[in-house]
């Protein structure tokens, strides 16, 4: 039964309100402006050095950079990818039914005064299970290819302030010397007992890696397999003149075919 109020009355036809919006002069939302994929960064200078602390010239770096309305991100979520799939993903605990024992019922249903168990096993108990404790899972998490080469040259590019070019790191240290490797980077204004430094260099040797591997804050990349994190996390970075030609190669005008081991060889962690 209709109500009064409606009783007799007609629905008017939908009217389209375009009339109004041109007289009361509402502007439509501006299109987005596009943001480009990846730009040519400008040549940075940087200064090469000898090794007895010379400079002897400077050599540039330009790579193909991320935009920077997006470099910043596309680079932590890069950063977030390396991390993440460190992760060996192995850490377990085992639940009430996986506990050894607690089948018997400790004690009686009542007038013990006590809450009612029927396991010595609960999580509730010390020596019980684990209530929603980890389990062995997968953490991998995929990013593509052609993101993960343009964030890792956007961080190359961005670090290029703290970059020092050097010669053959092989011949400057050919015996496993740390005290020779030091004194060497100390030479060239880089301190490794004080700040943390990477060296990026086209080839190692084993005398280079066994040298640096007793320096806490010093880290040794290959040219074509740096690491985001080492990258991130150094304050002085010291690049071969060879390593130097190949990032430039690589992640410049003239790209490589290959994508480069840009996931590193970092040690897997058990959580």
């Amino acid at each position: 039964m209709q109500s009064a109020a409606f009783r007799g009355t007609r629905v008017q036809p939908f009217v389209a309100c375009a009339p109004l919006t041109r007289s009361l002069n509402i502007s439509r939302r501006a299109a987005p402006t596009p943001i480009r994929a990846s730009l040519l960064a400008p040549a940075a200078p940087i200064t090469v050095r000898g090794w007895d602390g010379s400079e002897s010239g400077t050599q540039n770096l330009s790579l193909i950079v991320a935009d920077p309305e997006t470099s910043k991100g596309l680079v932590h979520r890069y950063l977030i990818t390396v991390r993440q799939n460190m992760r060996a993903g192995t850490a377990s605990t085992l639940t009430r039914g996986e506990v050894r024992g607690g089948g018997r019922k400790p004690y009686k249903q009542k007038g013990t005064g006590n809450a009612r168990r029927g396991s010595t096993r609960s999580p509730l108990i010390v020596g019980g299970g684990v209530a929603f404790g980890p389990k062995p899972r997968d953490w991998t998490i995929g990013m593509n290819k052609k993101e993960r080469r343009l964030a890792l040259a956007t961080a190359l590019q961005s670090a290029a302030p703290d970059m020092v070019v050097v010669g053959s790191v092989a011949e400057a240290v050919p015996e496993v010397k740390t005290k020779n490797l030091v004194a060497k980077l100390e030479s060239i204004g880089v301190f490794p007992m004080e700040e943390k430094v990477l060296l990026v260099v086209a080839e190692p040797t084993e005398a280079v890696a066994l040298s640096a591997r007793n320096v806490e804050n010093l880290s040794v990349n290959r040219a074509e397999a740096v690491r985001i994190y080492d990258l991130l996390n150094a304050d002085r970075i010291v690049v071969e003149s060879r390593a130097l030609d190949f990032l430039n190669a690589q992640f410049g005008l003239d790209l490589g075919e290959e994508e480069p081991e840009v996931e590193g060889e970092l040690s897997h962690t058990a959580a």
